[in-house]
């Protein structure tokens, strides 16, 4: 006997009435092509999209909803360019299938903020400019924590070093950062990050690139390879991000809005 069938007539009409869902919603396809420089794989063209319609696909929360808003926990990303033939290049890595936020897509190196982050001692200190992205919502502290995150997840989960290892910690060059956006999971999620997300030169970066397991297939990737890739929706709007930020000259850099993205991808500017 179905859960229906035992309840009271009014109950079963009230059931009847509201089908039950199997899984999330169904995006449009014209969703996945984010590209704002041409067409992109998989958009009106019958080959495979290179994004898909949620900020962790196929992760355990994807058809969870929290009942009460969770409050999000700092988190900080950073994407490590270098010049290409056809372009910047950006190191990627692809998060293992068993992880369950963000599984099997490409991402930037980076996770939460630690306890000991707040604490950590650095090579050299942030610029005022990258501070300033940092603290646009939070304290200096939190920033500052963000950014000693980048670079301790970069050497946990690729292996490269953005300054120097002392033992088993890095000591960062925190000066070579520069700040690009942050991105706020939606409030229904059960699991929320505040992720910032940083930008450093590859020459700032030494080592031998390896995984950890949380990443696999880590590498530079031309812009066009990345497109190609299985990207989450977000992935894809803070490369288009990033793009933005490299045409620019150093001096406009500086005078360019502070940008979120909020709710259901929405980019908003800082205020």
């Amino acid at each position: 006997m179905t859960r229906c069938a035992r309840r009271p007539i009014r109950a079963i009409r009230r059931c009847s009435a509201r089908p039950r869902r199997t899984g999330p919603p169904t995006l449009p396809a014209s969703s996945a092509c984010l590209s704002a420089r041409g067409s992109a794989p998989g958009c009106d063209t019958g080959a495979s999209p290179l994004t898909e319609g949620f900020d962790n696909p196929g992760g355990a929360d994807v058809v969870g909803r929290a009942r009460r808003p969770v409050r999000p926990r700092h988190a900080a990303s950073i994407l490590v360019w270098r010049d290409g033939a056809d372009g910047p290049e950006l190191l990627m890595g692809r998060r293992h299938p068993s992880l369950r936020f963000m599984p099997d897509v490409m991402v930037f190196p980076g996770g939460r903020v630690d306890p000991a982050d707040a604490r950590a001692p650095a090579l050299t200190e942030l610029r005022p400019e990258t501070l300033h992205g940092l603290t646009r919502v939070g304290t200096p502290g939190i920033g500052r924590a963000c950014a000693i995150a980048a670079a301790r997840e970069l050497q946990e989960e690729t292996g490269l070093v953005l300054g120097e290892m002392r033992g088993p910690h890095v000591l960062p060059d925190l000066a070579v950062l520069d700040y690009l956006c942050r991105a706020v999971t939606p409030a229904d999620r059960p699991m929320r990050f505040n992720a910032r997300f940083l930008i450093a030169p590859a020459q700032a970066a030494h080592g031998k690139i390896h995984g950890s397991g949380e990443l696999g297939e880590i590498g530079f990737y031309s812009v066009e390879a990345a497109r190609r890739a299985r990207m989450a929706r977000i992935t894809a709007m803070i490369m288009e991000e990033f793009l933005a930020w490299h045409a620019l000259t150093p001096a406009k850099r500086a005078k360019r809005d502070l940008i979120r993205f909020v709710g259901r991808d929405s980019r908003r500017v800082e205020r």
